[in-house]
C-alpha cells in the first residue's frame, strides 16, 4: 500500500482543482451527520463528459427515497486534478468519483485513499463483465478492486465507402473484414488504395504506431516503474517498426486527430479508414455532416483487437456512506443500465449480456448508411485478450516515443538513431 507521501510526490496541484474540491467539502452537508435506516443519505458523485449519469441518478432517487445524488460534471483533466487535490488534501474527496483508464494507474498507487470495492461485495457481480475490463479495475495482487466497470472503448475499423469502392475493395463490413484480416492484408489494402486513388489509407503515423501498440499488455513500464523499450521483443518496438513501415509505403497520412486539418479529412474523405474506438463514431455523427452515409464499420485483424478509453465508478474512503454508496454505483453500472447509457450518450457496454439484448443489436445508424454498427465493436470487446498495465509515466514516454515517429516521417530522420534517442529521453524522464 502505497502511502500519501508518494500520492502528494506524484503532484497534481493545481489552484482551480483545490477550490472545487474546497467547494465540495463545503457542500457536504448531511453526507457527515448521516444516520442509518430512513434518514436521508446524500452522495457527492463526481463525473466527467457527458455521461447521463444525471439522469439515472435521479431515477434512483425515486426508487430511494432517502438517498439524495448530488452529480457534478466537469472536463477530464479538471476532473482527476481537482479529485487528486482532495486525495493528497486528506479531505473534500467526494462519496463517489470517475476515473478515466488513462489515469487508473496514477490512482492505483493510492488505493489505502479508496473503499476496497470486494470488501463491499463486488465479487459477486464479477462474472456479469468482461474479464478484462473487470481485471483492469483490480491491484497487481488481484485482491484489492479500485472501481467498478463503466464503458469501454473498444477498436474498429472505420473505413470510407467511396475510397475503397474506387480502390476496387469490399465495401460490406463482412466481406471488409474477411480481406483485411491480418496485417500483411491491412498493408496490401493499403497499397491497393494508395495505386488506385493516390490517397493515403490511414490518417497518422500516430494511428499506425497505435495499431499494435494498443493490443500490447505490456509495453513502456512495468508495475515497478522499470522501462521496457530495450527488452528483447519489446511490443512498442514492433508497434514502431510497424509504423516506420507503414510510412515507408507510403500509405500514412499527416492528419493528426482533432486538429481542423484531420475534421476536414473526415469529411471530403482523403484518407481510406482509421483505427478508432465506438466512441468515434459519436464525434463522427456530430461533426461530419458531409460524410453522412459514406463510413462504415469492420472489425480489425485478431493483432489489432485493443481497448481505447472507458472508465471505472470508484468509493474514496473518506466517505462516511461507503455501503449506500456501493449500492447506487452497483445499480448504476448494471446490464439494465448500461443499455440505457448507450441509447442515450453512446457509451459501450461492459456488460456482455448487453450485446444479447434486441435493442442493442438492432440499433441502426444512419451515419454509417443504416449499419448496425453496435455488433461490430461488441465483437471486438470480447476479442480483447487482457487488462493492459500502462503504469504513471505511460503518456510521457508515449510521447517521447511518438515524437521519434513524427521525425522520421516529417524529416527523413533514420529510423534506429530516432528510437535510440527516444530511450535515451526516455531513461531522463524517469530520473526527474
Amino acid at each position: 500500500m502505497r502511502s500519501l507521501k508518494k500520492l502528494v510526490a506524484l503532484g497534481l496541484s493545481t489552484a482551480l482543482a483545490f477550490t472545487l474540491a474546497a467547494c465540495n467539502d463545503n457542500e457536504k452537508s448531511s453526507s457527515d451527520d448521516v444516520e442509518k435506516g430512513d434518514k436521508q443519505v446524500t452522495l457527492d458523485f463526481w463525473t466527467f463528459g457527458a455521461t447521463g449519469y444525471e439522469d439515472l441518478a435521479k431515477a434512483y432517487e425515486e426508487e430511494n427515497p432517502n438517498v439524495k445524488i448530488k452529480v457534478r460534471a466537469a472536463e477530464t483533466a479538471e476532473h482527476h486534478d481537482a479529485l487528486f487535490t482532495a486525495l493528497s488534501a486528506g479531505s473534500g474527496a467526494p462519496d463517489i468519483s470517475m476515473l478515466e483508464i488513462d489515469q487508473l494507474d496514477r490512482f492505483k498507487t493510492a488505493q489505502d485513499r479508496f473503499e476496497n470495492l470486494y470488501d463491499l461485495g463486488a465479487k459477486d457481480i464479477k462474472d456479469q463483465y468482461l474479464d478484462w475490463k473487470w481485471n483492469t479495475g483490480e491491484n497487481n495482487s488481484g485482491d484489492f478492486l479500485i472501481g467498478l466497470p463503466t464503458d469501454i472503448g473498444p477498436k474498429a475499423l472505420y473505413y470510407r465507402v467511396d475510397v475503397f469502392e474506387e480502390a476496387g475493395l469490399p465495401t460490406d463490413p463482412d466481406e471488409v473484414a474477411k480481406l483485411i484480416s491480418t496485417p500483411e492484408a491491412f498493408e496490401e489494402a493499403g497499397l491497393k488504395v494508395k495505386e488506385q486513388t493516390g490517397k493515403v489509407f490511414i490518417d497518422s503515423i500516430e494511428m499506425a504506431f497505435r495499431a499494435y501498440l494498443d493490443a500490447a499488455q505490456e509495453t513502456f513500464l512495468n508495475p515497478e516503474g522499470e522501462l521496457l523499450l530495450e527488452e528483447s521483443g519489446n511490443a512498442v518496438k514492433e508497434a514502431f517498426d510497424y509504423a516506420v513501415k507503414l510510412n515507408d509505403l507510403g500509405i500514412v497520412g499527416k492528419f493528426e486527430m482533432w486538429s481542423p486539418e484531420w475534421a476536414n479529412a473526415v469529411n471530403k474523405g482523403e484518407f481510406a479508414a482509421e483505427l478508432g474506438a465506438g466512441w468515434l463514431k459519436g464525434w463522427m455523427e456530430g461533426n461530419a455532416t458531409e460524410a453522412i452515409g459514406k463510413w462504415r464499420v469492420a472489425t480489425l485483424p485478431s493483432e489489432f483487437a485493443a481497448n481505447w478509453g472507458g472508465s471505472f465508478i470508484a468509493i474514496p474512503k473518506e466517505t462516511k456512506n461507503a455501503k449506500e454508496a456501493y449500492e447506487f454505483v452497483q445499480w448504476l453500472v448494471s446490464p439494465d443500465n448500461q443499455i440505457k447509457s448507450f441509447q442515450s450518450k453512446g457509451l459501450f457496454p461492459s456488460a456482455p449480456s448487453v450485446y444479447e439484448m434486441d435493442e442493442f443489436k438492432s440499433n441502426e445508424d444512419e451515419f454509417f448508411g443504416g449499419q448496425a454498427t453496435a455488433p461490430v465493436f461488441a465483437k471486438a470487446a470480447q476479442d480483447i485478450n487482457g487488462a493492459v498495465y500502462k503504469g504513471e509515466k505511460y503518456f510521457p514516454v508515449y510521447q517521447e516515443v511518438l515524437n521519434a515517429l513524427k521525425n522520421v516521417q516529417s524529416k527523413g530522420a533514420d529510423p534506429n538513431k530516432e528510437w535510440e534517442d527516444a530511450i535515451k529521453r526516455s531513461k531522463d524522464l524517469l530520473k526527474r
